[in-house]
């Protein structure tokens, strides 16, 4: 140890206090805080005192407030010891500074203490600077080393010799370096840009090979400590013969920098040098001079031939800043001249390349990652410290922290990049028991580096929270008789504290009962909350029971709540009734009645009570023996009359037997012996008459009868209501079968005529076509003929029909139609359909039609899936042929998906036709009659045909004795599809006059 003389001084030093006060805006709880830097010297023995927080920051222990200490815990902590009660500091362990500190000037050992007392704390930081000693002396990398040099040497030149070591910092490092002395040489101590001390050899007198070919020199290094220690080493110097030129460098120094994320293989400098002489002698190679470090040959890489310097491997700006080096150039001459040597300083630039560190250090923690916190805590507690640090330098290692997750804490600022996590507002454990924070450090550099951290704060319990009952009075009851020990009710109290905090417990409050305490009736089980009795109850004697109970929790101190118990003693029906009036004499008691008591003499009036409450005192009177022919009792007020005239004789004497019974379950009863004796005499005028009748005797209902007489009846017309709306459900669907099977009893669907918008409709003026009827009868006016499926209806004028021919019998035609070739006098059926935005009509009778749909999938009829088959139509259809639309459904003619079932037929136009009856026009192209005669009258038709139709198109379109009757159509405005309501009607037998055939 070095130092340890010098008395006071060193002591002073050692135990210089400087105060740092930070600026920060805390508020009462939070008091300023402060720096308090301490010194001390390495190597120093455990246990030594540094200082005493208590003492050096003034604290007054008269204030009656105790103080205590807490280190928060650091890297480093375990070279310094904190004594809690008063803050002293003490060597934990002995300290090497050149281990914790190397190559640094200012050797820190940081750390925070919070001071705490019952009202606020502080939190001090801590810095121990550890002071070097003189324990280390400089040191050569080698023992002995070997130097060549030509005897042409120019005076003046510098050889680089090794650099010593020296661990130690400040004046304790290498000061100086020394030389033997000798005629040739001398050395120069320079410093180089680390601050590192180096010494050159400089030739101070030219050399004579002949004369000395060798010299043997000692260099001594020494630095500055008290006392100084020193290293030396021995350099051999051997002098060579003559060589004509050495190298010469562009430069004899070179400054370059370079990023620290500069790759590998950088390109730092293109050195150069040059040397005039021919041959091996004049080709110049490139290396380290021989005093370079393995470190520098690791970062750096110098191509012998080129002399380009690049970068070997990656630096760190952190790591180090600077570095200096020598590159020689030497010939390949068989005598070599001396190297030349050139001088190398790279300067490190930093580079933002790392990214902030975050310590979140809590006041209090059991889990790591988790700061521990009483809800009890004021605002602005203090909660954590935050540590920042960047490696990088300047703004790159600038550092901006923020703190997200819940307005309940904040960041403040503590001193330099270090932050405290305060409380913004006041705690509740009970609401949120845990916060989830998360801490971003920022740095300022370009582009910024971000680091983040989620720390978790866990509230700690506080006994803030009484117990509290489930409900502030309790409602309970117990019947008499009960036995002692019997079960009566369990009480409830809740505390939203934790761990003994809300553990509660139970007690009976000191209340009196008749004189006697509660605890004396009932017991409690201090840890359930159960009461028992302690006794039997009697109603009789006590009917209610009023207690207090109060609940304590387990924390420090206490916290209370009470309850209110009102138990109420059920009565039983455990006292027989009592007969008060008359009196009686071993339950015998003498009457009096006079013979010529009249009937409903009121004789006397049994009365009763009983000791029980409610129906249990509800009593009801009755002879049990005795005539029941002379005396009767009203059941409800115990009254004895007279039913008749008495036919005794005086003091002739009868028995009645009264039983008095109460409307408990099971009923209790009493009786009486009533012995009248028959006097003399008339009754008094003023004694009552009881007239009896039915009402003697009220009559009583029993309530279960009459629920259950409620119920049969209710249940009763539900039954019936069912019964009704399922007739009437039923008999609406009758008639719809009905009508759907009677089409003509329906009203036909009027089709509007008007205007046609849609311009795939063609529109045609009256008269076009002129059409000649081969009826002889009168056309349509407004009625429907006999015979034929139609609706008609009247709208603007026009008379407007959606109809269906039909004729069973052969030879019969239909009026305004003609008979096809072919089929002798079966009438023609028209089916006039709508088909997209037009009507089509065509004739029904074509055996060949075809049943199948269009081929687009929406036809039932013969599909795979139909339970209709085609030879069922084909037979129905040559029996029945009006029956060919028997499977067109709504949808079918509505939309026109099959060939037979296309569409709603069309109306007839009005029967004042100067041409007589119209019927729709087609949107197919059929053949007329072979007859010239009739030809003359008909045109046909040319419409664009649909895809639906084409199979029905080409058939009719090739057979000759097919025609259609073409009227001139009238201008109408053709409906949306979803507009036109189209009953589905069927066929029924019609025969046309002979006359018409």
């Amino acid at each position: 140890m070095m130092g340890r003389n010098q008395g006071g001084i060193i002591w002073f030093h050692r135990w210089l206090l400087v105060f740092t006060f930070l600026s920060l805006s805390l508020r009462t709880v939070l008091a300023a805080g402060r720096t308090m830097k301490y010194e001390t010297y390495e190597e120093d023995a455990p246990a030594t005192v540094i200082g005493n927080l208590a003492k050096d920051m003034s604290l007054n222990p008269s204030l009656g407030t105790k103080t205590n200490f807490r280190m928060m815990k650091q890297f480093n902590a375990s070279f310094v010891r904190l004594r809690e009660s008063d803050g002293q500091l003490t060597i934990g362990e002995r300290i090497d500074r050149e281990k914790i500190c190397k190559h640094v000037s200012q050797c820190l050992i940081a750390f925070d203490v919070v001071s705490f007392s019952k009202e606020q704390f502080k939190l001090i930081h801590v810095e121990v600077e550890v002071k070097d000693i003189n324990d280390n002396s400089p040191e050569f990398p080698r023992m002995e080393s070997t130097l060549e040099i030509s005897e042409n040497t120019a005076l003046g030149t510098r050889i680089p010799l090794d650099v010593a070591v020296d661990e130690d910092v400040g004046t304790n490092y290498i000061q100086s370096y020394q030389i033997s002395v000798n005629s040739h040489f001398t050395i120069d101590v320079l410093n180089r840009a680390d601050g590192v001390k180096y010494a050159e050899l400089v030739l101070m007198k030219e050399l004579d090979r002949e004369t000395q070919a060798s010299y043997v020199l000692e260099l001594v290094a020494t630095d500055g400590g008290n006392p100084p220690r020193s290293g030396s080493t021995k350099i051999n110097v051997k002098v060579k013969d003559y060589n004509d030129n050495s190298p010469v460098f562009d430069q004899n120094n070179f400054s370059v920098e370079i990023p620290e994320d500069a790759p590998v293989g950088f390109l730092l400098l293109d050195l150069n040098a040059v040397d005039p002489d021919e041959g091996l002698n004049g080709e110049v190679v490139y290396g380290f001079g021989n005093q370079v470090s393995s470190e520098i040959r690791q970062l750096f890489k110098v191509d012998r031939k080129s002399g380009r310097l690049t970068l070997e491997s990656q630096i760190d700006f952190e790591s180090k800043t600077t570095y200096e080096f020598d590159v020689q150039a030497s010939d390949l001459g068989p005598n070599p001249s001396p190297p030349t040597i050139c001088k190398i300083v790279v300067q490190v630039q930093d580079v933002n390349d790392n990214a902030p560190e975050i310590t979140v250090t809590p006041m209090t923690s059991l889990t790591a990652g988790i700061a521990h916190i009483t809800e009890a805590a004021a605002k602005d507690s203090f909660v954590a410290l935050i540590s920042t640090a960047d490696r990088d330098s300047g703004v790159n290692g600038q550092v901006h922290c923020t703190l997200y997750g819940h307005d309940h804490f904040k960041l403040q600022q503590a001193y330099e990049d270090s932050y405290m996590i305060v409380t913004t507002a006041p705690l509740d454990r009970e609401k949120i028991p845990e916060y989830n924070l998360t801490v971003v450090a920022e740095d300022l550099g370009s582009p910024p580096f971000r680091t983040i951290t989620q720390y978790t704060i866990r509230l700690s319990d506080e006994n803030d929270n009484a117990p509290v009952f489930s409900k502030p009075i309790y409602e309970v009851s117990i019947v008499e008789n009960n036995a002692p020990g019997a079960y009566i009710a369990t009480v409830v109290a809740r505390d939203q504290d934790l761990g003994q905090n809300s553990k509660v417990s139970y007690k009976l409050a000191d209340t009196y009962v008749m004189g006697s305490p509660a605890s004396t009736y009932v017991s409690l089980d201090p840890a359930t909350g159960s009461i028992y009795a302690l006794r039997s109850f009697n109603y009789e004697v006590l009917k209610q029971l009023e207690l207090r109970i109060q609940a304590s929790d387990g924390g420090s101190p206490q916290l209370h709540g009470s309850a209110a118990i009102n138990l109420k003693i059920v009565d039983q029906n455990d006292n027989a009734p009592s007969i008060t009036q008359p009196v009686l004499s071993n339950e015998t008691a003498d009457v009096l009645v006079p013979k010529y008591a009249v009937s409903g003499y009121v004789i006397t009036q049994i009365s009763a009570r009983d000791a029980d409450d409610g129906v249990n005192a509800e009593l009801s009177y009755k002879i049990s023996t005795g005539d029941a022919s002379v005396f009767s009792i009203n059941r409800a007020t115990g009254e004895i009359f007279l039913n008749r005239e008495l036919n005794y004789e005086v003091d002739e004497s009868l028995k009645v037997t009264v039983t008095v019974s109460d409307n408990g379950r099971p009923s209790l009863t009493s009786t009486a012996t009533i012995r009248f004796t028959i006097i003399a005499g008339a009754p008094p005028s003023d004694r009552n008459v009881f007239r009896h009748g039915d009402d003697d005797e009220p009559h009583e209902w029993d309530l279960s009868i009459v629920v259950i007489v409620v119920l049969a009846g209710s249940c009763t017309l539900l039954l019936l209501a069912i019964i009704v709306i399922a007739t009437t459900c039923n008999k609406r669907k009758v008639n719809k079968r009905r009508d759907s099977f009677h089409p003509d009893k329906e009203d036909g669907v009027s089709l509007e005529i008007g205007n046609n918008s849609n311009p795939l409709i063609p529109v045609h003026s009256a008269g076009v076509f002129d059409v000649h009827p081969y009826s002889n009868e009168p056309g349509f006016a407004g009625s429907v003929q006999a015979g034929s499926d139609a609706c008609c209806g009247v709208e603007d004028g026009t008379e407007t029909c959606a109809y269906e021919s039909e004729n069973k019998s052969r030879g019969a035609q239909l009026e305004g139609y003609s008979t096809l070739p072919g089929y002798g006098k079966e009438a023609v059926r028209p089916i006039t359909i709508w088909k997209g935005n037009s009507y089509t009509t065509i004739s029904a009778r074509d055996p060949q039609f075809s049943g199948k749909d269009s081929g687009k999938g929406d036809s039932d009829f013969n599909d795979s899936d139909s339970d209709i088959s085609g030879d069922g139509v084909k037979k129905d259809g040559q029996n029945n042929p009006q029956n060919g639309l028997w499977a067109c459904t709504s949808e079918c003619k509505i939309l026109g998906h099959s060939d037979r079932c296309w569409s709603p037929t069309a109306g007839r136009a009005n029967s004042n036709s100067a041409h007589g009856q119209h019927l729709s026009s087609f949107a197919k192209t059929g053949s007329l009659p072979r007859d010239t005669l009739r030809r003359e009258n008909y045109y046909q038709a040319h419409i664009p045909k649909t895809m639906g139709l084409q199979s029905v198109y080409e058939k009719v379109q090739h057979r000759e004795y097919d025609y259609v009757l073409v009227p001139p159509p009238q201008p109408t405005r053709a409906r949306e599809i979803n507009d036109v309501t189209i009953p589905v009607y069927s066929p029924t037998t019609t025969r046309a006059p002979s006359n018409e055939v």
